[in-house]
């Protein structure tokens, strides 16, 4: 599929830990794949759990349904890393 504006993957940062690093990359080696390719993994297959825990349940049936609600203005919601 040719990338467009609308499925263009996005770049999120995040900082772990350096154990937690170490065993992703260690994963990373032992499969050849790439450390992406794993938290990938990890976000898609948990997102859900954190969805249905964090969100509010009629957030949650809109975004089910395929709606997704606006994004808050940038700088809105603080850093869970207080940074």
């Amino acid at each position: 599929m040719k990338r467009s504006a609308d499925n263009k993957l996005k770049v999120v940062a995040v900082r772990v830990n350096p154990q937690v690093e170490h065993r992703l990359r260690l994963l990373a080696e032992a499969t050849g794949r790439n450390q992406s390719f794993f938290l990938q993994q990890i976000i898609e297959r948990g997102i859900a759990a954190m969805e249905e825990t964090w969100l509010p349940p009629t957030t949650l049936a809109k975004i089910r349904r395929g709606d997704f609600p606006e994004l808050q203005q940038p700088g809105a919601t603080p850093d869970l890393f207080g940074e």
